[in-house]
């Protein structure tokens, strides 16, 4: 599995960012295509609070690579709802893991095994 993710991707890295950084290197990723081979975008600050007409998703139309989106159920920079309407603009393969009552920071309910499997299996096996 490895050698056809190299063989497609042309590298083995992946960028995992919280949330700013995550933005930043998936903007890059979406300027230079075989960058990394996948995203993990922890809570992925989609519009400032109370600003959801401040989208900050103009790129993803140019997004090639995988992300998996983690994101809290309460944080104020996006709801679950806008984010996968979001991410219907991106052709590569994505995928959400909702944190049940976290908020932006990420604290509550984090279940790190759980986020490592999805972005596996979102990486090496796109569209399951």
């Amino acid at each position: 599995m490895q050698a056809a993710k190299r063989e497609s991707t042309g590298t083995d890295l992946v960028s995992i960012g919280h949330p700013y950084s995550g933005r930043q290197t998936a903007m890059l990723a979406a300027e230079r295509i075989g960058l990394v081979a996948g995203l993990l975008l922890l809570s992925y600050p989609l519009h400032p609070p109370l600003q959801p007409d401040r989208k900050r998703t103009a790129f993803f139309p140019e997004l090639r690579t995988p992300a998996l989106f983690v994101h809290g159920t309460a944080d104020p920079f996006g709801s679950l709802a806008e984010l996968r309407e979001a991410m219907a603009a991106i052709p590569a393969p994505t995928g959400l893991l909702p944190v049940e009552g976290a908020g932006h920071d990420l604290k509550r309910g984090l279940d790190l095994p759980a986020i490592l499997a999805r972005f596996r299996a979102l990486l090496w096996y796109p569209g399951n």
